[in-house]
């Protein structure tokens, strides 16, 4: 069984992101991203705080608009627009999820898609649809990121995901699909999951509920990957995978944390650097 280290493998790629960053910068273009935090999300502190620390180690500028909770939507779409506006900014994102009252779908929509790092838009995600498009929704690039890091083929595997979420679940079945895996998404009112999740050659556990993918449920060899960040009944940091007594059954498993988590921010580097040279033609 190998423990896959997505600290190790996104540090690869911030590392090829700085490089290329440098020579942006030559060419008199700084990668700038935008992140909107609205409210005081615990979680949401962390992510944010993560993405500026990963904009200044490539070399980006990270521009952050924090927002009371109380801010209302008028406000919320105007601060996008004027976003799109500002060359010097190249991607903007905003924190999920908003406080009650708030239309996250508005919001998406109202971030050009040219700007668009997470990959949200509708008009992104139609394009990953059709397998031509400029950007990946972070968390499952990141996760084909890894599995090439490691040398895993997807190519005639059975692939199983569990979750269908627009942010991972979805887009990380169509990856799969365009490597050529054979996918199956599963979700809460899957008849007989066990038996779905055992024919997996590769699983992605994607559904928030702590230590929810057990033993029994992984095929002996199996490729696992563990999405969740969730807390356990100790209050400790764990995924949707009981890993304990999972990765003996493995070949190869993802930890968290320290798996899918970071590549996420690295791919996030990724978009961005991209997004920066597409709107300056270079």
């Amino acid at each position: 069984m190998i423990i896959i280290d997505g600290k190790k493998v996104s540090a690869e790629v911030k590392e090829q992101v700085a490089k290329e960053t440098k020579e942006l910068i030559k060419k008199g273009v700084t990668p700038g991203l935008a992140v909107i935090l609205v409210g005081d999300d615990p979680a949401s502190k962390v992510y944010v705080n993560n993405k500026k620390k990963a904009c200044e180690l490539v070399g980006f500028k990270s521009y952050e608009y924090k927002l009371p909770a109380e801010t209302t939507q008028e406000e919320l779409l105007s601060l996008v627009e004027e976003l799109n506006n500002r060359k010097e900014i190249n991607g903007i994102l905003c924190q999920l999820p908003l406080p009650k009252g708030l239309d996250e779908n508005a919001v998406i929509e109202a971030i050009s898609p040219e700007k668009d790092v997470d990959a949200f838009h509708k008009q992104n995600v139609g394009r990953i649809m059709i397998g031509d498009y400029d950007f990946l929704p972070c968390t499952p690039a990141g996760i084909m990121e890894m599995l090439k890091a490691y040398d895993i083929s997807v190519e005639g595997k059975d692939c199983v995901v569990i979750g269908r979420s627009n942010i991972v679940g979805k887009p990380m079945s169509m990856l799969l699909l365009h490597q050529n895996g054979t996918v199956t998404i599963c979700h809460s009112r899957t008849k007989n999951l066990k038996e779905v999740t055992k024919r997996a050659d590769i699983l992605v556990a994607a559904v928030g509920i702590p230590k929810f993918v057990t033993a029994d449920m992984v095929k002996d060899g199996a490729v696992v990957i563990d999405v969740g960040m969730d807390r356990d009944e100790n209050g400790k940091l764990c995924g949707d995978v009981d890993f304990e007594n999972v990765k003996d059954k493995c070949s190869y498993i993802t930890p968290v944390p320290g798996g899918v988590g970071p590549m996420t921010i690295a791919t996030l580097m990724k978009n961005t650097l991209k997004a920066a040279k597409l709107q300056n033609n270079l």
